[in-house]
């Protein structure tokens, strides 16, 4: 332990013996501003001869000079004397110098005396000292007069005791000691109302009508600018987090040139989203090489896609090394994109034993791309109880692959209910299924926000049957649903969704727009859908281009469109191809639908006979 007390109390000089006769101590007290101007005032030598002469006062000034110095065996001395003479200040270094000295329970002693004649430094020192020792009790009785007499370290000294049993009272003392000056204090004091811990916070902030976060913010800028590197960083983050990135950056470069490694790789962070790249992995060195893993994952991944993959791969070992167990994770994902399964395999496996989910979940699938469902399900598993979305929806298809509906169910509830797009669509499948409408929407919704082009277009057909099943005389509610409706179909075809293309082609074609409708409908067909091909037939054979259309009718009857299929056998019949003709009737006999059906054979058999006559 360093010294015990501030520079003012080393040369502290009241007595304890003597008590005045108007009630008050008579004897000076002097701060660090009047400590500096004793001793440029008043020389050594004069203390000297002073001291030589009895006097007291000297005796505990020089002594305290002498400590400061580091001459030790001078100053001891003069303050046994002086301490022994009842001098309060020199009975507190006293203590100062012994613990120097390693003679703890002396130093005790004497810290003992000092504090029960009212100095606050020497309080603080007994309190460090027992708790020191383990005796909390003893300790937070000693602190808590030092902190009541108004002693800074002693305030501080008691919050951090408080706080460290979980006692009510922290949130005090840190607040005394940050008022005072403390920086650490003001840290500590910021960290406790951020995570909203300070249980005896009161109803009005010192800061006026703030909130928790806005007086976090104040105390961890009187921290910071106090120079402790902590709070700058815990203030960069704060300024991040509501987009005042200029400051934030100032905070987390005056953090990263204290040495915060941190700060660095947070600096980092913003100057590679700025598009800076060459300051952002400068930034990213000096923390990795201060042993910040995530600065090292960051390099990593900077040089993976650069293609540097030798160097890639060295830094998320050193991240890995750092402790930072994304180093094997990433390591594992490297190999994976190699082609090196075996490697890869071997890093997640390694990741997920130390708790890492997404690793745990990568394990998980390589094993269930090998066929090792069983091998498969404990580490999804795993993943999932640790809170990976994705785990979780993986195991809703394991278990739907099984026919266990109920499971799988479960798993794509759990999914869903943390945004998982594709969870919340298996969901509402479910659901509207089971008629569950209002819940089924609900998940559509969801997932169609998410991105999912399914759920766009079956959240568009759910809304667009709500509306039909209103029938005539809608409310105006009921009709911005049905134009609701529109636009997610709309969503959906831009996505590529073949169904809602060609849903929006119809919506085109009956508004009269034919040349909208058509390019829909080409934008169906040509991803492979047999309805839009179909139905782009029906347009152009309308506009008069049959040839075109009947290659369009070919491709839907080809991939088993049974109306056109007859159409084709139709057109056949038209041009004396009798038995192309029966040809196509088969087939839509074959796809029907049964109206469909009906009527090709119907064709087939008028067909026979025409060619049997």
């Amino acid at each position: 332990m360093g010294l015990m007390g501030d520079k003012a109390r080393l040369l502290e000089t009241d007595r304890f013996v003597h008590a005045p006769d108007d009630g008050r101590e008579s004897d000076l007290q002097m701060d660090a501003m009047e400590a500096a101007e004793a001793s440029d005032a008043v020389t050594e030598s004069g203390h000297r001869r002073a001291a030589e002469a009895g006097d007291t006062a000297a005796m505990s000034a020089l002594g305290a000079m002498l400590l400061r110095r580091g001459d030790l065996d001078g100053a001891e001395p003069h303050l046994r004397s002086a301490a022994a003479a009842g001098d309060r200040a020199a009975a507190n270094n006293l203590g100062v110098l012994l613990h120097q000295r390693g003679y703890g329970d002396e130093a005790a002693g004497w810290w003992r005396i000092a504090a029960v004649a009212g100095s606050a430094a020497a309080a603080h020192a007994l309190g460090r000292h027992y708790r020191e020792r383990g005796d909390e009790p003893a300790a937070e009785y000693w602190l808590r007069q030092s902190a009541e007499s108004g002693h800074c370290l002693g305030a501080y000294a008691l919050a951090d005791l408080l706080e460290h049993r979980g006692d009510i009272g922290a949130e005090r003392w840190f607040r005394t000691a940050a008022e005072r000056g403390h920086r650490e204090a003001a840290y500590r004091l910021a960290r406790l109302i951020e995570d909203g811990r300070d249980t005896d916070h009161r109803a009005v902030p010192a800061y006026g009508e703030l909130n928790q976060q806005e007086e976090a913010e104040q105390w961890y800028r009187q921290a910071a600018a106090r120079g402790h590197r902590r709070a700058a960083l815990q203030l960069g983050a704060l300024l991040e987090e509501r987009g005042d990135v200029q400051e934030a950056g100032r905070w987390y470069l005056s953090a990263a040139k204290d040495g915060e490694p941190r700060a660095a790789c947070a600096l980092g962070f913003l100057l590679r989203d700025a598009g800076d790249e060459e300051s952002a992995a400068e930034w990213w060195r000096r923390a990795a090489q201060d042993g910040d893993g995530n600065a090292a994952n960051a390099l990593g991944a900077l040089h993976a896609d650069r293609g540097e993959l030798q160097t890639a791969e060295r830094w998320y070992r050193a991240a890995l090394d750092a402790g930072d167990v994304n180093g094997a994770y990433n390591i594992g994902l490297l190999c994976a994109e190699q082609g090196r399964e075996g490697r890869g395999e071997q890093w997640y496996r390694r990741a997920a034993y130390a708790g890492h989910r997404e690793a745990a979940n990568a394990l998980a699938i390589l094993l269930l791309q090998r066929g090792d469902a069983s091998g498969a399900e404990p580490w999804f598993s795993k993943a999932a109880e640790a809170g990976s979305v994705d785990a979780a929806f993986n195991l809703g298809i394991l278990f739907a692959g099984r026919g266990e509906e109920r499971t799988a169910h479960t798993w794509y509830e759990r999914a869903a209910a943390a945004g998982h797009t594709e969870a919340a669509l298996q969901v509402a499948i479910v659901q509207l299924r089971d008629g569950e409408l209002q819940d089924a929407e609900r998940n559509l919704r969801c997932a169609a926000g998410g991105g999912s082009a399914e759920a766009a277009f079956r959240l568009a057909d759910l809304l667009d049957r709500k509306a039909t099943a209103a029938g005539e005389g809608l409310a105006d509610s009921e009709r911005a649903a049905d134009d609701e409706s529109m636009q997610w179909y709309e969503r959906a075809a831009r996505q590529g969704h073949r169904r809602a293309q060609v849903r929006v082609g119809m919506f085109a074609a009956a508004r009269g727009e034919v040349v909208e409708a058509a390019e829909w409908y080409r934008a169906a067909a040509e991803a492979g859908s047999r309805n839009g091909a179909f139905n782009l037939g029906l347009l152009l054979a309308r506009e008069g281009s049959l040839p075109e259309a009947a290659l369009w009718w070919q491709r839907a009857a080809e991939e088993g469109h049974g109306r056109a299929a007859l159409r084709l056998a139709l057109l056949a019949a038209r041009r004396g191809a009798l038995a192309e003709a029966q040809s196509w009737c088969a087939r839509a006999v074959e796809q029907g639908p049964p109206e469909v059906a009906e009527r090709a054979a119907r064709l087939r058999t008028a067909l026979q006979e025409e060619l049997s006559a």
